[in-house]
């Protein structure tokens, strides 16, 4: 964006930006409330904070139990599965009156997809404040109706603040003494979900010791924070094996779990059925993730690597849920940023590139439910095309548990492309990001080892394809 005044980039992205947020308050002003607010995880989230401190979660009074014997929240009696750490800061969050608490987590939200952006875009190398701005609002205002986003405002998730924590975190400046504790954000991001666990290897594989350690001394503070407020709950999570079963969180064949676990369990028609399946693929997707990330990064990609990390998590996870794929934002971000360095020298490789970031964006749509079916549950505008194919009541699984006659399980053509679309995706993503990380491996790099300078990485390397 050298050729174009920082003033038009800001322009541009502002204008966007504004339009992205002013499309999405005029269709919540015109439409009932529950279509683009009911959030039910966000409720979840404050009962496992009251309990913490020692109140009878307000959405069902006349059940009070152990943080991990709660009996749920609403229907479907959705369980707080979250560590003990968690709970305590959702302890702190719980003092925020129910009435403000769902509008305020949405406004956290869109600041902190924002954050994640302004983060992604110094992780390029934006050094100029009002491009990497305009860059920003661009970016935000165009992935801002995909539908894990938007679905994250629906549920009053916390996927966009923890990837936020993590890009601000790993694109700290190296070679400042100051940010001596430089990866410590990422073991806080996992101590609240596991998954930014997949980070710890993948900076060791970068060969970024230092921030590995802290990294795992962050996530080690956590466990002991939970082990020192809330004992009996760590003991149970921790010990009693809590912590890996995924089958808390959902149902794990439900098309909403956009994970390896969730599409093989969908192919072969059973979730207990297809557990040496699911472990195989995770090996060879865990191994072909991270050494791609690794090679990424250690040739001056940084932001390439840590975003292929984050894909390996989203792939590797038991339970990967459509709104867990908030990270596809700062992807498009990235492949539109190198479609526009490559643009005035290598048209072909640009078109590439801005076909990745539209794709992304398309794939990933929150499309208008009238598309296809009447609006649902799920939210008016939030349906994007994994939930085109039919599908089973969630109150049925929690009923019945895992059963043969499951629409899922009877999917056929369009309907498993369509139903698998995230997952496929990202299986896609996988592994053209190993072949241009084979690609990259064999150039020699200029100059010698690459720039670790988050300031100043991704200025000078050649093209990664």
């Amino acid at each position: 964006m050298k050729s174009v005044p920082a003033r038009t980039v800001l322009a541009a992205g502002a204008g966007t930006f504004v339009l992205a947020l002013a499309l999405y308050v005029v269709y919540a002003v015109i439409h009932p409330a529950s279509w683009t607010l009911d959030p039910v995880d966000l409720a979840v989230y404050r009962s496992g904070g009251l309990i913490v401190r020692g109140i009878r979660p307000d959405f069902n009074p006349k059940v009070y139990a152990p943080l991990y014997q709660w009996g749920g929240y609403g229907n479907l009696g959705l369980k707080f599965t979250y560590t003990p750490f968690a709970a305590i800061v959702f302890a702190l969050v719980s003092f925020i009156p129910w009435g403000v608490l769902p509008k305020l987590s949405v406004a956290v939200n869109i600041v902190a997809l924002a954050a994640a952006l302004w983060y992604t875009f110094r992780g390029l190398g934006y050094d100029n404040r009002t491009v990497r701005a305009g860059a920003t609002l661009l970016a935000a205002g165009l992935v801002f109706w995909t539908e894990p986003v938007v679905r994250t405002l629906y549920l009053g998730q916390v996927n966009l603040v923890l990837m936020a924590l993590i890009i601000w975190d790993l694109t700290q400046p190296d070679t400042a003494r100051s940010r001596w504790w430089k990866g410590f954000g990422v073991g806080i991001a996992a101590g609240i979900k596991l998954v930014p666990l997949v980070f710890i290897p993948y900076l060791l594989l970068a060969r970024k010791f230092r921030q590995a350690a802290m990294a795992t001394a962050g996530f080690a503070f956590t466990v002991l924070v939970g082990f020192g407020i809330q004992r009996h709950a760590s003991v149970k999570w921790w010990f009693d094996g809590l912590f890996y079963q995924g089958g808390r969180t959902g149902f794990t064949a439900w098309s909403g779990n956009q994970s390896l676990r969730g599409l093989i369990a969908r192919l072969s028609g059973s979730i207990s059925g297809s557990g040496k399946e699911w472990a195989v693929a995770a090996v060879i997707c865990g191994v072909i993730g991270l050494v791609t990330a690794a090679v990424l990064d250690r040739r001056g990609y940084q932001m390439a690597g840590l975003l292929t990390a984050a894909l390996t998590g989203l792939l590797l996870s038991p339970i990967s849920w459509d709104h867990h794929w908030v990270w596809i934002a700062p992807g498009a971000a990235v492949a539109g940023h190198y479609a526009v360095r490559a643009w005035r020298t290598a048209r072909l490789r640009a078109a590439f590139f801005a076909a990745v970031g539209v794709g992304l964006v398309a794939l990933f749509g929150a499309w208008p439910g009238s598309l296809w079916s009447e609006p649902t549950d799920l939210g008016a505008f939030s349906l994007g095309i994994i939930w085109q194919p039919p599908q089973t009541d969630p109150l049925t699984y929690y009923q019945r548990g895992d059963r043969p006659s499951y629409v899922e399980y009877h999917w056929y053509g369009h309907e498993l492309l369509t139903g698998n679309a995230y997952i496929l995706a990202g299986l896609a993503l996988l592994f053209l990001l190993a072949f241009i990380a084979w690609r990259v491996w064999r150039q020699p790099a200029a100059g010698g080892e690459p720039d670790r300078s988050p300031a100043r990485q991704d200025r000078e390397a050649s093209q990664p394809a």
